[in-house]
């Protein structure tokens, strides 16, 4: 009977010391940044033809002709099927206004909009320069890619989590502490990309013009993690 009590008791002990919560860890939670710069791989732009006339019929095949020059010559310059697309087609009256009267119709504005997109941000000068002098009299949009979002992102992520890593050191030692293990990491990116390009126009000319002056620059990829570690 009393060794049959006995061991309920050391049954009893060891319940309870189970039941009590594992003491909790302190930890450390900081921020890091990294960055990585990669050159862009891809271009795109759109070129637009307006004409005006004093029937819709004038005017659009006036319009029809000149961005049938202009495919043609980006197609001569290296662009494929695949690479221009219609962008925005409209038709809109030029109209005369003069109170109390009402609005005279004075002729017709068509334009006819083209998106070029090119995996070679180098041919994007000799296509502009061809859709130029094939008949475009507006452009807008010119802007640079990369194509794989992936590129750039290992070094970036690991100079962020170093970044964050060398922080928490720094403050656990001035804590007079070590710095233990992460425990948990968590990961948020974005682009830091240049100020979007002014559209640009191309008025009436004279003569052909020369290549257009076009630098593809570069892309900063940010990233950014946050991690808690072990503080010992």
């Amino acid at each position: 009977m009393k060794r049959s009590l006995f061991i309920l008791a050391l049954l009893s002990c060891a319940s309870m010391l189970a039941a009590q919560p594992a003491p909790m860890r302190e930890t450390i939670a900081v921020s890091g940044t990294g960055r990585s710069t990669v050159t862009p791989d891809r271009v795109t732009f759109n070129v637009s033809v307006q004409t005006v006339g004093q029937t819709v019929d004038e005017a659009v095949n006036e319009n029809n002709a000149k961005v049938a020059a202009v495919v043609a010559a980006l197609k001569k310059g290296g662009a494929r099927d695949a690479d221009i697309r219609t962008s925005n087609f409209s038709i809109y009256p030029q109209q005369d206004y003069q109170q109390g009267k009402l609005p005279r119709i004075l002729g017709y504005n068509v334009s006819n909009s083209i998106t070029v997109s090119r995996t070679n941000p180098a041919d994007a000068s000799k296509l502009l320069q061809a859709a130029i002098n094939a008949g475009v009299n507006q452009s807008s949009g010119l802007g640079f890619e990369v194509s794989d979002p992936t590129r750039g992102r290992d070094a970036g992520l690991k100079a962020a989590f170093d970044d964050a890593k060398s922080k928490a050191t720094l403050l656990a030692q001035a804590a007079g502490r070590v710095l233990g293990p992460a425990i948990s990491i968590s990961e948020g990116s974005g682009v830091v990309s240049p100020p979007p390009p002014r559209p640009y126009v191309a008025m009436a000319r004279a003569e052909a013009v020369s290549e257009v002056p076009v630098e593809a620059g570069s892309q900063e990829n940010q990233y950014m993690v946050s991690v808690v570690f072990e503080l010992r």
